[in-house]
């Protein structure tokens, strides 16, 4: 199955020097990041801070910034990832798959994939991540329980070991800020 990633329309605005906004950038966000062993699956990030509070002053782009699931340390990122029905492919994924996927993504070690682990994907990261369902519905799976959602709904996730999982037959997107935290 060859699902297409409809693109992520991002649009930066600044102050210009006397004082009024506008933007600087509108169109596709250009950092997508796919995962060969799930067909459809797309993660546009859209933006990086460094720092908590963040600088707006002279920040005109923040996608140079090394690309990792977590964001840096005492900063954040927005990302807008698209997940797809897992049916056709999820019993082809294995620990290599995964491992690549991790890999791409810039953070290796969030992967808690083992064998008896309830979904391949399994992964924990230090961060404190808002989690908004914008289109379709998925599955969070934790260690020990899971929880249908669907558009409208939120997830506070903090720090736990997760993993998405879509069952149903279209796309599901989610928009999430990921945030720096200490445990």
């Amino acid at each position: 199955m060859s699902e297409k990633v409809k693109p992520v329309r991002r649009i930066v605005t600044v102050d210009r020097e006397d004082g009024t906004s506008t933007a600087i950038q509108d169109g596709p966000s250009p950092d997508v990041r796919t995962d060969p062993a799930r067909p459809g699956f797309a993660a546009t990030r859209i933006w990086v801070t460094d720092r908590t509070p963040a600088r707006l002053k002279g920040v005109r782009e923040s996608l140079g910034a090394p690309h990792t699931l977590e964001p840096p340390p005492g900063g954040s990122v927005c990302r807008v990832v698209s997940f797809p029905p897992e049916d056709g492919f999820l019993r082809k994924v294995g620990a290599k798959e995964v491992q690549q996927y991790f890999e791409s993504m810039g953070s290796p070690g969030a992967s808690t994939h083992h064998a008896k682990a309830p979904h391949p994907y399994m992964q924990k990261t230090r961060t404190l991540d808002f989690c908004l369902i914008l289109e379709g519905e998925i599955t969070l799976i934790l260690d020990t329980e899971e929880v249908h959602l669907k558009a409208g709904d939120t997830v506070v996730q903090r720090g736990t070991n997760h993993a998405w999982s879509n069952r149903s037959a279209a796309a599901c997107v989610i928009a999430f800020s990921s945030h720096d935290a200490t445990s």
